[in-house]
């Protein structure tokens, strides 16, 4: 299994095997910003608008491969605020259902955050659907529970679902980018 972060070229390369894993992930359940059905051609469309935020820098992304095969996936999207440069979100980390319960959601999680030390990020905040299986991940990561919000986004089946936030501190808290 190889994680590598995409540049701009690499994310348009990969972004018919990224709209694929969308489109499972969905399928499978996840909430990550969208409903079920998932057409594959507004999938590939919405990683194709990712293109140019990876290019801009407001947007890093990390594809996980299995031989040929796309597998999993996370994103650090970067404030464009200068009072807000400390800290990054991470967004839409997915792992393939026939690729679950092997580690790669720790691995890629992992990925993001040593990425995010990295470019002097010392705060990152997320949030995910509460109750859903992503939130032992985080807990067991070290990510801190933060509160629950209501009725904050509707489930791929249409149903809205509270959201759990959480963050993690990273390291030190001067404004370092």
């Amino acid at each position: 299994m190889i994680v590598k972060r995409l540049d701009e070229s690499q994310l348009h390369d990969m972004a018919g095997e990224l709209a694929d894993l969308l489109v499972d992930t969905v399928e499978g359940g996840a909430s990550v910003g969208f409903l079920s059905p998932l057409d594959r051609t507004a999938a590939l469309a919405w990683w194709q608008e990712r293109v140019a935020a990876v290019a801009a820098g407001q947007l890093a992304v990390w594809a996980a491969r299995e031989g040929e095969r796309t597998v999993g996936t996370v994103g650090l999207a970067f404030p464009d605020k200068p009072n807000s440069r400390h800290r990054a979100e991470l967004v839409k980390l997915m792992v393939h259902r026939d690729a679950r319960g092997r580690g790669l959601g720790r691995r890629l999680l992992a990925s993001a955050e040593e990425a995010a030390i990295g470019a002097g990020v010392t705060l990152l905040h997320l949030d995910t659907e509460t109750d859903s299986p992503a939130e032992g991940l985080y807990g067991s990561a070290g990510w801190t529970r933060a509160g629950v919000i209501p009725d904050f986004a509707a489930s791929p089946a249409g149903v809205l679902r509270p959201t759990t936030l959480y963050y993690k501190h990273l390291g030190a808290t001067a404004l370092t980018r």
